[in-house]
C-alpha cells in the first residue's frame, strides 16, 4: 500500500486559541480538580479556576513586564507545574514561548534564543541564568530573564495586580487558530536544530482527534477521573502535546522532573495516573529491573517463563484481532492467570496500579517488548511523529494494536509512501515553517505535504512500519544498503547495552560501537560474584564480552548475512551529551561520534 488516510473525528476550530480552554471549563466547573502538584513531599489538587486565576495574574505581570503579542519568550527548566502556568500564560496574551531543553550548553541556548528572536527567558535556577548570562552580550533583544526558583511567578503575579483582567481578556480574544503558539526546535540529529513554527490549531487538531480516537484513556467516568503523571521534558513536542490534551481533554496532570527510579517510582504510587507517556527507553528499564530484582531473588527461570507466557497469550490475542488466530488456548490462558499474580500484577503496582495503557514515541519498541507489556496487563500504544507533524502522526489503535508497527494515521492525517520509501505526511498539525530558513521549510513541505526524510512501509491494513532515515541509511563498499536502526535496536535490547552505532558506510561490512548499561553491568557482576571493575577492565573481560556477542547474534537474525554486524568494540564509556554526542532527546549524532571515535571505527576495519 502506498497511502492510506484516517477521516478526521473532531472539528476544525474556527475561532480562539489554546489557552479558552482554560477560561471555558473554568467558568462551567471552577472546582474541578485539574493538576495534581506535589507542595512539600505531599500531592494537592490544583482546582481548575485556581490555574485559571493564576494564568490571569502571571499574564498580566508579563504584561507589565513588556512582554506583548507575538513576543517569542524562552522556557528552560524541568517538567513542573510552573511551566504549564507560564506555557497558558504566554498563550492567553498571543505570546509564544519557546522550549529550550535544560540541559542545553550555552552555544545551543544561543543559537536557540537568537534565531527565534525571544525578547524574554524564563529559566528554572541560578545554573540556567548563568547559563543564559555568558550569551546574554550576543542576545540584544533579550531584555528579561526570569528564574522559577526564584519565585518568577510571584514576582510576575506583583507586578502586574496593578492590571485589571479585561487587558488578558482582550489579548486572549485577538488570538486565532492560526496564530503562532510556540517555536520548537528540532533534535539536530544531522545538523543545527531548526525552529518549527507550531499553531494553536496544530495543536488543537492534535489533542482533539487523538481524544477522540482514544476513549479508554481519555474518558471520564465515574470513580475512574483519568490522570497522567508527566515525567517526559515538556520542552519536546511529546510532552507539550500531552499537556495541551490535559487541559482540553479535563485530564488531571502531574508534572515529576525526576526519572529516576528512587524518586520517580514513589511519584507513580502517590499519584495513581491511570495512563503513562513515555518512550522505549524508560518500558526497557522497568523490564530490566523487573528482571534483576527476580534474578536476585533466584527466581529469573520463574521471571523468564512468565515473560514468556505474557509475550505469547499478547501475540495470540493480537492474531484473533487480525483473524489470523483462535485467540489463547485454554492452557495459555490458565498460565497467565497464574503468573498475573505472581508477576504481572506488581510491575502494575510499582507504576501506581491503576495504568492499564501507556503511549510510547520518540523511538522504535522492540515487538517483544510491547507484547510482554500487553500481557502483563499495560497495553503501550506506540506512535510515531515528528516535531514538524506535532507529535503523533500514527499511533496503534487501542482496540487493535499490531505490535512491531507504529500504527495506522491518527484521524485527519494521511500517509503517502513516496518512490523512495520516504514517508509524506499530510493534515491539520502539520507545521507551517522552520524560521528564518524558507528554502528548508520549501525542501520538506511539498504541495501540502510534509516529507520525513524517514523510510517505512504500509501494509494492507494501513499499519506503519518505520525501516530507517534516509540521512541516515549506509552504504557499503559492496553497494549493500543498510538501515542501522533495526541492528542498533536488537543489540540495545540486550540488559547489558547502554547504546549501539552501527557504521560501515563505504566500508566492506558493517561493525558497531556498543556501550555498556551500568545498571545492568553492575548486576551482572554481582550476580557472579566479580569484583566491580572499571570501563577500561569491563571492555577486556572475556566473559563480558561473550555477553555482548550474543546480543550482537541475536540482532543479526533479523538481517540477510550481509547486512549482518561482523565485528564490534565495547566501549569503556558512555555516548554523552556533554561530549557532543547526543541530542538532547538522548539520540545519536551519528557523524560526531564517528569523529571522536575515528580510531576506534577504524580497528573495526582493521586500520
Amino acid at each position: 500500500m502506498r497511502e492510506y488516510t484516517v477521516p478526521s473525528l473532531a472539528t476544525a476550530p474556527q475561532v480562539g486559541g489554546l489557552a479558552d480552554a482554560v477560561f471555558e471549563q473554568a467558568a462551567a466547573e471552577p472546582d474541578r480538580p485539574a493538576f495534581g502538584r506535589k507542595v512539600a513531599g505531599h500531592w494537592r489538587n490544583v482546582t481548575i479556576g485556581t490555574f485559571r486565576d493564576e494564568v490571569v495574574a502571571v499574564a498580566k505581570g508579563l504584561l507589565a513586564q513588556g512582554v506583548r503579542f507575538g513576543d517569542r519568550v524562552g522556557l528552560m527548566s524541568r517538567t513542573r507545574y510552573e511551566w504549564t502556568l507560564f506555557d497558558f500564560a504566554l498563550w492567553s496574551i498571543g505570546a509564544q514561548p519557546v522550549p529550550v531543553y535544560p540541559t542545553s550548553s550555552a552555544d545551543q541556548v544561543l543559537h536557540i534564543l537568537n534565531d527565534s528572536a525571544a525578547v524574554a527567558c524564563i529559566v528554572e535556577h541560578e545554573d540556567h541564568a548563568m547559563t543564559v548570562g555568558s550569551v546574554i552580550d550576543k542576545l540584544p533583544k533579550l531584555t528579561r530573564l526570569w528564574q522559577l526558583d526564584a519565585d518568577a511567578a510571584a514576582d510576575l503575579v506583583a507586578a502586574g495586580a496593578h492590571l485589571d483582567d479585561d487587558v488578558v481578556e482582550r489579548h486572549r480574544l485577538a488570538v486565532t487558530p492560526d496564530s503562532v503558539a510556540t517555536v520548537i526546535y528540532t533534535s539536530g540529529t544531522t545538523g543545527r536544530p531548526r525552529g518549527c513554527t507550531i499553531t494553536h490549531a496544530n495543536f488543537m487538531s492534535q489533542s482533539d482527534n487523538i481524544i477522540e480516537r482514544y476513549p479508554p484513556l481519555f474518558e471520564n467516568r465515574p470513580g475512574n477521573r483519568p490522570a497522567t503523571l508527566m515525567f517526559l521534558p515538556l520542552s519536546h513536542v511529546f510532552g507539550r502535546m500531552i499537556e495541551v490534551t490535559a487541559i482540553r481533554g479535563k485530564i488531571k496532570l502531574g508534572h515529576t522532573p525526576d526519572v529516576r527510579p528512587e524518586t520517580l517510582l514513589p511519584d507513580l504510587a502517590a499519584f495513581r495516573p491511570s495512563f503513562i507517556l513515555a518512550v522505549p527507553h524508560i518500558f526497557e528499564k522497568v523490564f530490566a529491573a523487573a528482571r534483576r530484582k527476580a534474578e536476585a531473588q533466584g527466581k529469573a527461570d520463574a521471571f523468564d517463563k512468565a515473560a514468556d507466557v505474557a509475550i505469547r497469550y499478547a501475540a495470540a490475542q493480537e492474531q484473533r484481532a487480525f483473524d489470523t488466530g483462535p485467540g489463547p488456548s485454554a492452557a495459555l490462558r490458565m498460565q497467565h492467570q497464574v503468573f498475573d499474580k505472581l508477576v504481572y500484577a506488581k510491575i502494575r503496582a510499582s507504576l501506581g496500579g491503576r495504568c492499564r495503557y501507556a503511549m510510547s514515541g520518540g523511538s522504535a519498541m522492540q515487538r517483544r517488548l510491547g507484547l510482554f507489556f500487553a500481557g502483563a496487563g499495560l497495553s503501550v500504544i506506540e506512535g510515531y511523529g515528528l516535531t514538524e507533524s506535532t507529535a503523533a502522526a500514527a499511533a496503534n489503535p487501542w482496540e487493535r494494536p499490531r505490535y512491531g508497527t507504529v500504527g495506522v494515521p491518527i484521524p485527519g492525517m494521511t500517509v503517502h509512501i513516496a518512490q523512495d520509501g520516504e514517508i509524506w505526511l499530510r493534515g491539520g498539525q502539520i507545521f507551517s515553517g522552520y524560521t528564518g530558513e524558507p528554502q528548508a521549510t520549501t525542501a520538506v513541505l511539498r504541495d501540502g505535504w510534509l516529507a520525513t526524510g524517514d523510510v517505512g512501509e504500509l501494509d494492507d491494513d494501513g499499519y506503519l512500519t518505520i525501516t530507517g532515515r534516509k540521512k541516515e541509511m549506509l552504504v557499503t563498499s559492496n553497494g549493500k544498503t543498510v538501515s542501522p536502526v533495526g541492528l542498533e535496536d536488537g543489540v540495545r535490547n540486550h540488559p547489558l547495552v547502554a547504546q549501539c552505532l552501527v557504521v560501515g558506510n563505504d566500508r566492506p561490512y558493517i561493525a558497531a560501537l556498543i556501550t555498556l548499561e551500568p545498571e545492568g553491568v553492575s548486576h551482572w557482576l554481582k550476580m557472579r560474584d566479580k569484583p566491580e571493575l572499571t570501563g577500561a577492565e569491563l571492555v577486556r573481560d572475556e566473559e563480558l564480552e561473550a555477553e555482548i556477542r550474543r546480543a550482537v547474534v541475536a540482532a543479526n537474525t533479523h538481517v540477510s548475512q550481509s547486512e549482518s554486524i561482523r565485528t564490534f568494540r565495547i566501549m569503556a564509556t558512555q555516548f554523552t551529551e556533554d561530549q557532543g554526542l547526543l541530542t538532547p532527546s538522548l539520540k545519536l549524532k551519528r557523524k560526531a561520534i564517528e569523529k571522536a571515535y575515528a580510531n576506534e571505527v577504524e580497528a573495526l576495519y582493521g586500520g
